[in-house]
């Protein structure tokens, strides 16, 4: 998969058209590599002093690699970011296959457009996917902001109270090689209805967050 789909952004204020490229890891170039990395060091360093370091040396990925991604260009260059990667999370005994969605983000010029149209673009690839469903997690303080932008317009189901073991993508002698996380879930019904996600608050996600 590498195409172009329609833009969904045209006619929103006075903002340029978002046009989205849906593509397979395998199909970026080096060149789409050195610009997403610059991507999500200006969008993630000022959110946080570390949080641009994993995109250093023209890397495009923090911990586990997407297998698919979802890319917004704009007349500016790439405006937004989702991906998505198959995985087996275990929540109590369940062992239950999910395509986690992840690698968000947006310029900041687009901040409160951004979000809702990535799920939206989304949301027929995981249905080519076949999974059960998409799964994605927020920061506990960005309840009320997620709720507001994807809860309320039906584009996921919002968990609270959550937590979530994953694997460091490196190893530290100084650390443990796992690491437990308060979370807001998200969960996108695909091929199975909300009534059948597990119950349960812990959730092992067995390798490192995407």
């Amino acid at each position: 998969m590498n195409m172009i789909v329609p833009e969904s952004t045209r006619g929103v204020s006075a903002r340029p058209p978002v046009r989205w490229r849906l593509c397979w890891e395998n199909d970026l170039e080096l060149a789409d590599h050195i610009e997403l990395s610059d991507f999500f060091r200006k969008t993630y360093g000022p959110t946080g002093e570390f949080n641009a370091k994993p995109f250093e040396g023209h890397r495009s990925w923090a911990g586990a690699r997407p297998e698919i991604r979802a890319i917004g260009y704009d007349d500016r260059g790439v405006a937004i970011h989702i991906a998505a990667l198959r995985r087996f999370i275990k929540i109590g005994q369940t062992d239950l296959l999910v395509a986690e969605l992840g690698l968000y983000g947006v310029r900041p010029d687009l901040e409160g457009l951004g979000i809702t149209h990535s799920i939206r673009v989304m949301y027929p690839v995981l249905r080519d996917l076949g999974v059960p469903f998409g799964f994605g997690t927020v920061r506990a303080a960005l309840q009320k902001h997620i709720t507001r932008l994807l809860g309320r317009q039906g584009l996921a189901t919002v968990l609270p109270g959550l937590r979530v073991r994953s694997a460091r993508p490196d190893i530290y002698l100084t650390v443990p090689p796992t690491r437990v996380e308060d979370v807001v879930g998200l969960v996108l019904p695909i091929a199975r209805p909300m009534s059948e996600w597990p119950a349960g608050e812990m959730i092992e996600r067995n390798g490192p967050e995407l």
